[in-house]
C-alpha cells in the first residue's frame, strides 16, 4: 500500500478539538465531519485538501478528548496518511480501527515543511520527500495491521471475514 500527496504541516498537541471542533459532533455522517476538519487550526484546510494529501505534525498529535469523529474527519477529508513525532495513544487505535494510516517517525516530522510532496511506502515504512530529495524511515505497521488499514478498518475487516 502506497500513498502520495502534499503536505499540511501543524506543530504540537493538535488536539481533536481542533481537528473536529465539539460543536460539529452531531453530525453524523463521514463528508459532513470532513467540511468542518482542522477549521479552528488552519481556516483553509477544507479549501485546500486534496485526494491523497498528508498531515505532518510534531509530538503528541489527537491528543485531547478520545472520540472517533478527529480520524474520520481526517480520512474524510482525503487525507491518505498522518505523520507525526507521537501520537495520542487513543487517537492512535482510533486511527487504525477506522483505517487511517499514521506513522511515527521524529525525523520526518522535524525535516517536512508545509506542501512538500511526499511518497509513503507503507509496507516498509520508507517516506520519500520528492521535494527536498530526503527519505525517512518510519516503523512500518506488522501485517495483520496493514491488512487492517487496507480493508477500510476494523469493521470492514470483520464483514469482509465474515462475508457480510
Amino acid at each position: 500500500m502506497k500513498a502520495k500527496g502534499n503536505v499540511f504541516k501543524y506543530g504540537d498537541n493538535v488536539d481533536t478539538d481542533v481537528i473536529i471542533p465539539a460543536r460539529y459532533l452531531n453530525v453524523s455522517t463521514p463528508e459532513a465531519l470532513a467540511s468542518h476538519c482542522m477549521e479552528d487550526i488552519d481556516k483553509d484546510f477544507v479549501n485546500k485538501v486534496k485526494q491523497g494529501d498528508i498531515i505532518v505534525a510534531n509530538k503528541n498529535f489527537g491528543c485531547g478528548s478520545s472520540r472517533e469523529h478527529a480520524p474520520i474527519a481526517i480520512k474524510a477529508s482525503g487525507i491518505s496518511c498522518v505523520i507525526a513525532e507521537t501520537f495520542a495513544r487513543i487517537f492512535f487505535r482510533n486511527a487504525i480501527n477506522i483505517g487511517l494510516p499514521i506513522l511515527e517517525c521524529p525525523e520526518a516530522a522535524a525535516k517536512i515543511q508545509a506542501e512538500d510532496e511526499l511518497e509513503i511506502d507503507f509496507g516498509t515504512g520508507t517516506i520519500q520527500n520528492i521535494t527536498r530529495n530526503e527519505s525517512y524511515q518510519a516503523e512500518p505497521f506488522p501485517p495483520f495491521m496493514q491488512e487492517l488499514i487496507a480493508a477500510g478498518g476494523l469493521v470492514e475487516r470483520a464483514r469482509k471475514k465474515l462475508g457480510v
